[in-house]
């Protein structure tokens, strides 16, 4: 077997142990998926009402893109509290002195998480359409999109794996929660960025948040004036493919060295 193989394979036996923990503690999973669909509705329900749009057209179809990128970055200190306990608890050193592959450990808690975004996505999605949201350029286009956004999670995983292996305990994890609310809510989420400051503007339209939400509005044939407004907007899919890429080829080997030269 090649090293990835070996990899791959060791990689899901990590991934099969958090599917386990999750269906014993299946209302923390249910919470995970079904905050999403609360920030939709919450969201679409107190600023809805004040957006203009053409007629015929409403609110979530700006929005539920926004959300469908923002909840790409929302659980991420879920991902990294479970490392640190890992390694608090010991598990990540008995791990470590089995004959598996170094990059099994971290591989596999990626995997995880990202079947856990699958149907976290797919419930949102699924409350999306019953809100009035719609795909407009066919379902090619749409998977795509949906493909930019997972594309955006496994970069962000990476992050949230270097931190947690990085950090000293869980309880350091709190003051990352707190940041991740001015990040998600600093994009094009809820509000298209020309509507904001200029200098404001420009800080947001950078954020890789924006570009796949951005990008995912343009698949799905979704309005967006951002899309227009700037040159980062008008080439979201292509900044939806850079920015998640360079994230990636920056932590993942990042996190792999992290973990091998873990000491406790």
């Amino acid at each position: 077997m090649t090293a990835l193989g070996w990899a791959i394979a060791d990689g899901w036996t990590i991934t099969r142990r958090a599917l386990t923990h999750w269906r014993m503690q299946p209302g923390l999973m249910l919470f995970a998926w079904f905050f999403p669909v609360l920030m939709l509705l919450m969201f679409g329900g107190l600023l809805g009402g004040a957006m203009e749009f053409p007629e015929g057209e409403s609110y979530y179809e700006l929005l539920v893109p926004g959300i469908f990128a923002l909840t790409m970055l929302f659980g991420l200190e879920g991902t990294m509290t479970a490392v640190i306990q890992d390694r608090d608890k010991g598990v990540t050193d008995r791990f470590r002195s089995l004959p598996m592959s170094s990059a099994a450990v971290v591989l596999g808690r990626c995997m995880a998480d990202m079947l856990d975004t699958i149907v976290s996505l797919a419930v949102l999605a699924g409350t999306g359409l019953a809100l009035g949201w719609r795909w407009h350029e066919g379902l090619p286009s749409a998977i795509a999109a949906f493909g930019l956004l997972l594309l955006l999670r496994f970069a962000l995983l990476w992050v949230g794996i270097f931190i947690g292996l990085s950090v000293k305990n869980a309880q350091s994890i709190t003051a990352i929660q707190v940041l991740v609310w001015p990040v998600g809510f600093l994009s094009s989420a809820f509000v298209a960025t020309s509507t904001m400051p200029a200098w404001l503007g420009t800080i947001a339209q950078w954020s890789p948040l924006s570009a796949t939400a951005t990008a995912s509005r343009t698949l799905f044939g979704n309005p967006d004036p951002s899309t227009t407004a700037t040159w980062i907007g008008s080439h979201s899919v292509l900044m939806a493919v850079i920015a998640p890429l360079i994230l990636t080829t920056i932590f993942m080997p990042l996190s792999a060295h992290r973990y091998r030269t873990l000491s406790r």
